[in-house]
């Protein structure tokens, strides 16, 4: 399966923020959409990073309740992996774990086309196995 039949089943909403707004903002809008990351655009809509549960928890750890009123773009991941429409799960889950993220924007022809979740991944290729197996029993229940 590839990742623009995710987007397509998934829908393209992609929550944005502008790292000038503040760590503590960033975490209320991510509590209030029970999302655990967003993508940082610039003032032309340009990934700039992403910031996700983990990288607030970090500036949490480290300055305690200041670490809320910085920008943004004081712990954002800068250093953005992205997927392409075209690439499979199973390449797109490999390189999650390997590069130990849990979301990929996803870019299609230089603009932002959506965004998965490695929760995303694992249910597509849960449904693929299970219809998978559907077809095996159906051909071998036929004789």
């Amino acid at each position: 399966m590839f990742l623009s039949q995710i987007l397509k089943d998934k829908g393209d909403n992609v929550f944005t923020a502008s790292p000038n707004e503040t760590v503590g903002a960033a975490a209320a809008l991510l509590h209030s959409r029970r999302v655990g990351a967003m993508v940082i655009v610039d003032a032309d809509d340009a990934v700039i990073g992403i910031l996700s549960e983990r990288d607030i928890v970090r500036v949490v750890a480290e300055q305690g309740a200041a670490g809320l009123v910085q920008p943004i773009s004081s712990c954002m991941t800068r250093d953005v992996l992205f997927a392409g429409p075209s690439e499979a799960v199973h390449t797109l889950l490999e390189r999650m774990t390997d590069r130990r993220v849990r979301h990929l924007p996803v870019i299609n022809q230089g603009r932002l086309a959506g965004i998965v979740s490695i929760g995303d991944l694992v249910k597509s290729k849960i449904a693929e196995s299970e219809a998978e197996a559907e077809h095996l029993k159906a051909y071998i229940a036929a004789g």
